[in-house]
């Protein structure tokens, strides 16, 4: 590949593919990446520490090489709850017929299952419904002892090893990070990922306890794949830095009907908040054995971009698909093409919040409606935290946002946000500095022409996370232009 190419996308809705055997060498990554991939996800629940470690390698080669922040999120496991092994390694069960769930470690048969975990013992009743193999086997409980489940088949079917299961009537009393997530946690914040994708939260306290872990290293998603979570979804956004709509496990624990509501009422949520959101699971799903997707794939995704989603994401379409390449490359043409209807833009801005009550949110939405008033061609954001190009992102503006940062992390992590460019910049101490670096770095990344003006938000004094406090309107004139920013330290 040609060195040192300088990429620009062109796109609001950002998108994120998941690596795997399918994708895991230099050369794919930096396809997937000229394809469109903003973001790439290291997936915890396969692949040793050492195959994420060698990805992650892969992806800051081809962040240099494009000189282009790629933002990386490390996917948890969290609890993954299943039944043991069988003789004969499964069995039939009968639509009407009894069966029970214990915690007697021998084999199961016809008759009862080892169901190696007590939270779901403790916390089931008579007539809750536990869901087998992603939902298709479901069983009614009757009665409860201190050790088993007495249940009878609703649903039944060939039941193999160590399949999982799902609760979606309770909220069961196990954390969201366990021992093996702790571990994978803490490897993947040693290697220097962006956001850690935090599995099966359920309640706020689930997402505290991550990001005391944490400490602020990365940006927290919090995966909403249960149906308890959405009882108190306010609570769990305000406290993560983002928000997935995990489809796989919500599918399977609320009806097919309910999921769009779902998420619809989430990513309209996480708007509102102002947290970065993903649509995942099965948006391309049949591009894992065929070159293009179906017509309800398309719409698929295409529904996610009419809703305002930061974000949509690949998941098994590139970690081990046969074409992952053009999974991305045809992701990209549906978000660009629904980017450029009016019908996408009149919905931004019916479906806009309301500024928060606080100089910061006032400042970024003066921002958006400055841009549009003086049809400059580009917003700047200067931020040290991300915060600033955030709020901005959350008005989604017509004019593009460059995210100005010297942090290079910050850069990386506004990967995510909905048509956020970001960029490293170099530190300014005056707004006439921050202007000058605005005007400077939006012409050399093809955003401004000469005569054209840029919108700036900044806070003042400079350096201060959180403090935007300062706007205001510049014009790139054909004066003799300051020296632009050093090709192999910008990026």
């Amino acid at each position: 590949m040609p060195a040192r190419e300088r990429v620009r996308r062109y796109r609001r809705t950002k998108i994120v593919a998941t690596l795997g055997p399918a994708s895991a060498t230099p050369e794919m990554i930096q396809r997937l990446f000229l394809a469109g991939a903003d973001v790439f996800r290291l997936n915890f629940s396969h692949g040793e520490h050492a195959d994420h470690a060698e990805r992650m390698a892969m992806i800051r080669e081809a962040e240099a090489h494009f000189r282009r922040p790629i933002g990386v999120l490390a996917d948890v496991q969290g609890p993954k709850l299943r039944v043991g092994r069988f003789t004969g390694g499964g069995v039939f069960l009968k639509p009407g017929a009894p069966f029970r769930l214990d915690l007697n470690p021998t084999t199961g048969d016809g008759r009862r299952a080892t169901l190696p975990h007590p939270e779901i013992i403790d916390a089931a009743q008579a007539g809750a419904t536990l869901l087998l193999d992603d939902g298709k086997l479901r069983l009614q409980v009757v009665r409860k002892g201190p050790d088993y489940l007495d249940t009878i088949v609703a649903v039944g079917g060939r039941l193999t090893d160590r399949k999982g299961v799902n609760v979606p009537d309770v909220v069961l009393a196990i954390p969201a990070l366990t021992a093996k997530d702790r571990l994978d946690l803490a490897f993947a914040l040693d290697i220097g990922v962006d956001y850690v994708g935090l599995s099966f939260v359920q309640r706020p306290e689930d997402v505290q306890e991550a990001r005391e872990l944490v400490a602020g290293r990365a940006w927290i998603i919090s995966k909403l794949e249960k149906p308890q979570a959405l009882d108190r979804l306010d609570e769990i956004i305000a406290l993560s830095d983002g928000v997935m709509v995990a489809r796989g496990d919500l599918g399977v624990e609320l009806p097919p009907e309910a999921v769009p509501i779902a998420q619809k009422r989430i990513v309209r949520r996480a708007r509102q908040l102002g947290r970065p959101v993903i649509v995942a699971t099965q948006m391309l799903e049949s591009m894992i054995s065929a070159p293009t997707p179906t017509r309800a794939e398309a719409s698929d995704v295409a529904t996610a971009v009419f809703d305002g989603a930061d974000a949509v994401m690949l998941s098994a379409e590139t970690a081990a698909g046969q074409y992952p390449t053009e999974a991305v490359a045809i992701m990209d043409r549906i978000i660009d093409r629904v980017e450029q209807d009016q019908d996408w833009r009149d919905g931004m801005d019916r479906t806009r919040p309301e500024p928060e009550h606080a100089t910061s949110d006032a400042i970024c939405a003066a921002a958006a409606e400055v841009a549009r008033h003086v049809q400059a061609p580009v917003i700047a954001a200067l931020t040290q935290s991300g915060r600033t190009a955030l709020r901005i992102a959350r008005q989604r503006p017509a004019a593009p946002i460059i995210g100005l940062t010297p942090v290079e992390a910050t850069a990386r992590r506004l990967a995510l946000a909905w048509g956020v460019h970001a960029v490293i910049s170099p530190d300014v101490h005056t707004m006439t500095e921050a202007v000058g670096q605005a005007l400077l770095l939006a012409r050399r990344d093809g955003f401004l022409e000469f005569d054209q003006s840029v919108v700036v938000a900044a806070g003042i004094p400079f350096g201060q996370a959180g403090a935007t406090n300062a706007l205001r309107v510049a014009t790139l004139t054909r004066e003799p232009r300051q020296t632009e920013p050093d090709e192999d330290t910008g990026a």
